[in-house]
């Protein structure tokens, strides 16, 4: 089971207030982890192998006020950083935390991929950003978006996302 951590909020260090988060659930042992903090000027993405206790979290000092971040055990994919969380939309505009497994991914990858989407990792989670992108694409809502390819999903699932221009934080299970 991956640990899953979010923060939306007024205070500025929100990509410490994540870490710190995960730092308490290592107990449960992972093989990767990462963290995502937005911005005004964008989504700044961090991630590695190893464990999160060797993260000093005083690093994640930027102004940040809605963040997400992940630890892994790895289920699809290699333990690499390209398969650690968070993963983004093609845009940079959403970051997308997953713990379960997509069981039809590999469909939903293909039909992406005819559309243009191009997959840097092995991991199901990452058709998640990019079907939120794709559905936004047609005009709707980040959180219909959410809504509509969560719909989609087969499988058993936490999904935790966030949307850079809103400043919106979802979740699904």
């Amino acid at each position: 089971m991956c640990g899953i951590f979010g923060y939306r909020g007024k205070r500025l260090d929100g990509g410490k207030i994540v870490v710190e988060g995960l730092k308490n659930l290592e107990y449960r042992g992972y093989d990767s982890w990462g963290v995502a903090c937005a911005s005004p000027s964008g989504i700044d993405v961090r991630k590695d192998i190893g464990k999160i206790s060797t993260v000093d979290s005083d690093s994640f000092q930027e102004s940040c006020c809605l963040a997400l971040a992940h630890t892994r055990w790895a289920t699809h994919g290699g333990v690499t950083p390209a398969n650690a969380h968070p993963h983004l939309s093609r845009d940079g505009s959403i970051a997308v935390v997953h713990n379960g497994i997509i069981e039809n991914h590999a469909e939903l990858k293909e039909m992406l991929k005819t559309k243009g989407y191009v997959f840097v990792s092995q991991t199901d989670t990452e058709v998640i950003p990019y079907l939120i992108e794709e559905e936004m694409k047609s005009g709707k809502s980040f959180s219909q978006a959410f809504r509509n390819a969560c719909l989609q999903f087969h499988g058993r699932y936490a999904i935790l996302a966030l949307h850079q221009q809103t400043g919106m934080l979802i979740a699904a299970r």
